[in-house]
């Protein structure tokens, strides 16, 4: 059972919806004992990450998921700041992150951004790794829904499994071990993001 985690930030019923059109069980909670016997985290997100983090830790919500991700090893998508939440700090509210991969969520550079590109970003294209399962029968080109004034900023770059371009290339969606993040939302990206959550439901993650 893939469990959407609730902590009064995200587009909870968008995703939801998407998931049983495609005939997979779902369930919307934010009781840790809900947390625990999920075989699948979706962590959504819309706004500041720092009122986010304070929420889940307010919420208790902040050791269960990590517990869940870091020991069982139970798969997680975050989606737009539920992306960003999975790193280790960001930029916004200078506060730490669930650390689940390592990387930072950094404001774009408007130094970089020197054609008259706008923050935040709005767009909807994506470029994904070609052999990453999580995009596996997207159509292509690929169009995920985009807006948002941070983005990743991975240790590692074999991390990095999708990109979009503002100003300049950046990483827009990461899997690290059973973690996964995209800076798009799937829940708003029509076809495209349904299929992405299908294979999300669908990946095999190994040990």
């Amino acid at each position: 059972m893939i469990t959407i985690i609730e902590y009064g930030l995200g587009n909870l019923g968008s995703i939801r919806n998407m998931l049983v059109r495609s005939g997979i069980k779902c369930t919307v909670s934010g009781d840790p004992d809900v947390i625990q016997s999920a075989s699948r985290l979706i962590l959504p997100g819309v706004g500041h990450f720092k009122f986010a983090m304070d929420t889940l830790h307010e919420r208790g919500l902040v050791t269960v998921i990590q517990q869940r991700v870091r020991e069982a090893r139970v798969p997680l998508l975050g989606i737009c700041l539920g992306g960003q939440l999975i790193g280790r700090y960001s930029e916004e509210g200078d506060v730490a992150g669930l650390d689940l991969v390592p990387m930072d969520v950094v404001a774009f550079d408007r130094a970089r951004l020197t054609l008259g590109e706008k923050v935040p970003h709005m767009g909807w294209t994506v470029t994904p790794h070609a052999d990453i399962p999580l995009f596996a029968s997207v159509q292509q080109p690929a169009r995920y829904y985009y807006v948002h004034s941070f983005h990743f900023r991975c240790d590692d770059a074999h991390d990095e499994i999708a990109w979009a371009e503002h100003g300049y290339r950046f990483a827009s969606g990461v899997r690290h071990g059973n973690v996964i993040g995209v800076q798009f939302h799937p829940e708003k990206s029509h076809v495209y993001g349904q299929q992405l959550l299908r294979n999300f439901a669908a990946m095999e993650f190994g040990a």
